[in-house]
This record gives structure tokens, sequence and C-alpha cells, in this order.
């Protein structure tokens, strides 16, 4: 691996659209370090991304953990240049039903897994005055979801700690961004039923769904040179299902 060669964590990269990022951003020339919560997944990023990416086993619950995973992937990759906060999990239920562990569940991967993987790659970015983060959001953050409460608020508290990070750290220059898909077509949107899923892509101005290569391709952008004045901001990709 050439010490030129920009460096790219993608969190979540074993399958939709984590996935497609990670492939996106090695085709742009970068080596993609990609995590999956099991050595089952983390070999099957591996196996897909080749000599120019590796797969890492990481679960974002446990401070300890994550600390020892980004040791050991500075230690044998190089400190990452570029993170990309994809992972998440969702534990549906409407609130008046909402068990304490599906909320915490929900907030600790989601929202406190984004503090714990984030803040100790910091420092080499800082140092080194160049870096990019994008964290996933979704736009159920600004909308909302029955169902959804606590999803949707680690989604928006996602969008507030970009916003508040962006700020603290612009002028060492490194930029903070989230991306918000709407409709896209993946494996979680899969399972929906038909009529459910056709009555979501009747709410697009577009009239589809969207796709994980529509999602990686702004991703792609926002850790590019080309981006370097864009900061502290929130891109929707959702077709138009929202506006705002």
């Amino acid at each position: 691996m050439s010490e030129s060669r920009r460096i790219a964590l993608v969190t979540g990269a074993s399958r939709g659209i984590g996935k497609a990022i990670a492939a996106r951003l090695v085709a742009d020339g970068m080596f993609v370090v990609g995590t999956a919560t099991t050595a089952a997944g983390a070999t099957r990023i591996a196996d897909e991304l080749g000599a120019d990416g590796a797969g890492v086993e990481l679960r974002l619950e446990d401070d300890a953990v994550v600390a020892e995973s980004v040791a050991g992937i500075q230690d044998r990759y190089g400190a990452p240049s570029i993170l990309v906060n994809n992972a998440g999990v969702t534990r549906d239920n409407l609130l008046l039903r909402m068990t304490p562990k599906q909320w915490s569940e929900v907030v600790e991967a989601n929202l406190t897994g984004i503090y714990r993987l984030t803040r100790p790659l910091l420092r080499a970015m800082m140092r080194s005055r160049w870096g990019r983060i994008v964290n996933l959001s979704s736009v159920v953050g600004r909308m909302g979801n029955p169902g959804q409460a606590n999803y949707a608020a680690t989604k928006a508290g996602i969008e507030g700690f970009t916003r508040s990070l962006a700020l603290e750290i612009g002028s060492r220059g490194v930029t903070v961004n989230a991306v918000a898909p709407g409709f896209i077509d993946t494996d979680m949107t899969r399972e929906l039923t038909e009529a459910q899923r056709q009555a979501m892509v009747d709410r697009t101005a577009l009239g589809r769904m969207g796709g994980v290569d529509d999602v990686a391709a702004v991703v792609a952008f926002l850790v590019s040179d080309a981006a370097g004045y864009i900061t502290g901001e929130t891109i929707h990709v959702n077709g138009g299902l929202y506006a705002g």
C-alpha cells in the first residue's frame, strides 16, 4: 500500500449502503477498511475488496473494544484520514410498547457508537491538517416515522453531532458532513410488503426508489478534495420524499 494512498474506514460495510460506499471509495483509489459486526461479515468484506481493502470485526457498543480495534487498524494499515460512520441498527416498536432495551440498543449503536469511533481518530486527522468525516443519517431524522422514535432520535442526533464537530475542527482542515438517505433499495426495504414499498414510492417526487450507488456517489464526493469547502451540512438523497 502506497504511503500516499488515503485510508478510509467505513463501518457497516458488509452489505447495502456501506458495501456500495466501500466499493466506490476503492474505485476512487483509496484503501478501505470495512467493518462488520461478525467475523463472517469481515471476511466477506475482505474477499470483496481484495488487495484494495480489509475487513475488520467491530461492535460499537463497547468502549474498550472500539479503542482496541482503532489501535489495531492504525497499527496495521495506518491512520484513516477518511471516516464514514454508516453502521446502524433498528429495533422498531411503538413508543408505548418500546422496551428500555429496544431504546438503549439503538442509541448505543447508532449515536454513542459514532462518538466512540470518531473521537480516537480525530487527533491524526487534525495533526495532518486533512480529514473527511461523513455520518449516515436518515430522512426519518427530519420526517419522523411511527414505530421508530428511537431510530429517528439517533438520526436527528447524528445531524446535531455533525454540525457541532464541524465547527470544532474545521480550522484544522477536517470537514464533517452527514448524508441522509431516503427510501433506498436494500435488504431492509426488501422485507417490506409490495404495498408498503409502493406507498413509499408514491410519496417521492421522482416516483422510484433510490439505489445504494446513489448514496455512495454523494459520500464519495464529500470525502474528495473537491468538497473541501463543504462542512457541517446534511445532504439529502431521497428523490424528493422530503425537501428541506
